[in-house]
């Protein structure tokens, strides 16, 4: 016999017990021959190993930069405290308490839990019992009645460890969704967060625009009072005019944007829309800046939940092959009977029979068998392509984030100075102006400049937070660093 196959038809040997002598002898030497045959089948599986990805030693970013790169350890598992935000740390809270998908996350959990349970019950005898009765009245005949009692008791041994092998897999799905709901968990966070920066800095620019649309009402006024003396032409004001109109459309839309923001946090808190309502704030003044997290590559891949869930499920489809070759070996299953009859319901337990029969059966000439094996593998197969899939993805998510936060850091410095420069001028020109070296409309000109560097340096803030947040999730927030490798041995 080579290869595990074979042309003889299928095996199935049934003894039953009435004299435990030369029937046993024989149901022993079948189970010999079940031995023999299982030799022919492969059901090899080397040591799990982690799915080989692309390594990467360090990030470009921190490299340039000279940074060095601190230990994963230093983000904290509230890192959204870093931010020095009370109402932060209360909208964080409220979601994680209330947010439906979370909750769903965590009902996965339970389900997968129970389902433990259910592979674990394959290995378990089981146990029938019932009772009935019949009467039959025919032409010619007495009338005849009859009551038994019934009971069966059915156990398939798990010899080669096909249930524990379910149950492994079943244990390494359990396990990859408790890390789906560390990475639901750390994006309710991040979401959170973020949405509320925007409704912060949507705050800060509709009270901008109040004060530019103030600024240019002035300039308007000016201009019809210097049109009325003639030293401006009629074109000048309407162009004012149209510039009020277009500021005011902005505020409106700004309006717009920060009740939609509104709506999106309730949900995220789990309020139904429009019934929460967060007070208008400053985003400068409240939310302070955390220093930038940094981490190593190789402790990324054991800390980010995403990651760490992929890895499980390439475990869980590499022991359901296990459980797939196990197959291929024969099945011993032990049946046990007994009951009772009478014609009288008073006698019916003066009596037994008992029967046992002990059974082995040779899936092993199954094709069926052999299709599910190489099902597995392909499963395999999918479940480490979408690992690795997984593992590009947040490498480019970090780079990304140290990206956007340099470039942004740098930004902040040009319009700082920015600002600054323009803070000066509007200081001269409200001296020249006060000495009358210029006019109000100049001061005014001045002023709108200064409104519109500060907007921009308004949102060059909401983006420095929301590059860290977002650097916080890609680096796996602070959640514990996690081996799979190793939870193969406590399975």
């Amino acid at each position: 016999m080579q290869g595990g196959t074979s042309r003889f038809p299928s095996v199935q040997c049934i003894c039953r017990i009435q004299g435990m002598g030369g029937r046993m002898k024989t149901f022993l030497s079948a189970g010999l021959c079940a031995a023999l045959l299982s030799a022919c089948a492969d059901v090899s599986m080397p040591a799990y190993r982690q799915p080989e990805t692309p390594t990467k030693a360090g990030w470009s970013q921190s490299q340039q930069a000279g940074a060095t790169v601190t230990a994963p350890a230093a983000i904290s598992p509230d890192w959204w405290r870093e931010f020095h935000d009370p109402t932060l740390d209360d909208l964080v809270a409220k979601a994680i308490s209330g947010n439906f998908d979370i909750k769903v996350l965590a009902a996965r959990i339970n389900v997968a839990s129970a389902q433990i349970g259910e592979a674990r019950a394959g290995a378990l005898p089981t146990l029938d019992a019932g009772a009935g009765a019949s009467f039959e009245k025919s032409t010619g005949q007495k009338f005849t009645k009859q009551f038994n009692l019934a009971t069966q008791v059915n156990w398939d041994i798990d010899i080669w460890g096909k249930v524990a092998k379910g149950v492994q897999a079943q244990t390494a799905e359990f396990r990859a969704t408790e890390a789906d709901w560390r990475a639901g968990y750390l994006t309710l966070v991040s979401d959170v967060s973020t949405t509320y920066f925007q409704i912060l800095q949507f705050d800060e620019q509709i009270d901008q625009q109040r004060k530019t649309l103030e600024k240019n009402r002035q300039i308007l006024a000016t201009f019809e009072a210097m049109l009325q003396n003639g030293l401006v032409p009629q074109t000048r004001v309407l162009q004012q005019r149209a510039e009020i109109n277009r500021l005011s459309n902005d505020q409106l839309e700004l309006d717009r944007l920060r009740k939609l923001a509104g709506n999106a946090l309730s949900t995220l808190v789990g309020v139904p829309a429009g019934d929460f309502i967060l007070p208008t704030g400053q985003l400068q003044k409240t939310v302070q800046l955390p220093p930038v997290p940094a981490g190593l590559p190789s402790e990324l891949l054991k800390r980010r939940p995403d990651i760490v869930a992929a890895e499980y499920r390439v475990l869980s489809a590499y022991d359901l092959v296990g459980q797939a070759k196990l197959a291929q070996l024969p099945s011993i299953s032990l049946t046990g009977r007994g009951g009772s009859a009478s014609f009288a319901l008073g006698s019916l337990l003066k009596s037994f029979t008992l029967g046992f029969l002990p059974s082995i059966n040779f899936p092993i000439f199954d094709p069926s068998v052999k299709a599910r094996i190489k099902t597995s593998e392909a499963q395999t197969q999918v479940f480490e392509q979408e690992y690795r899939r997984t593992v590009m993805a947040a490498f480019e998510e970090v780079e990304n984030a140290l990206v956007n936060l340099d470039s942004h850091k740098k930004q902040r410095v040009e319009l700082q100075q920015a600002v600054d420069n323009l803070n000066i001028v509007a200081a001269q020109v409200q001296a020249q102006l006060k000495e009358g070296l210029v006019s109000q409309l100049e001061l005014f000109e001045t002023e709108r400049s200064l409104l519109g560097a500060q907007l921009a340096l308004l949102a060059n803030h909401q983006q420095l937070l929301s590059d860290t947040v977002t650097l916080y999730k890609a680096m796996g927030g602070g959640w514990p660093t996690v081996d799979v490798a190793s939870s193969v041995k406590d399975q």
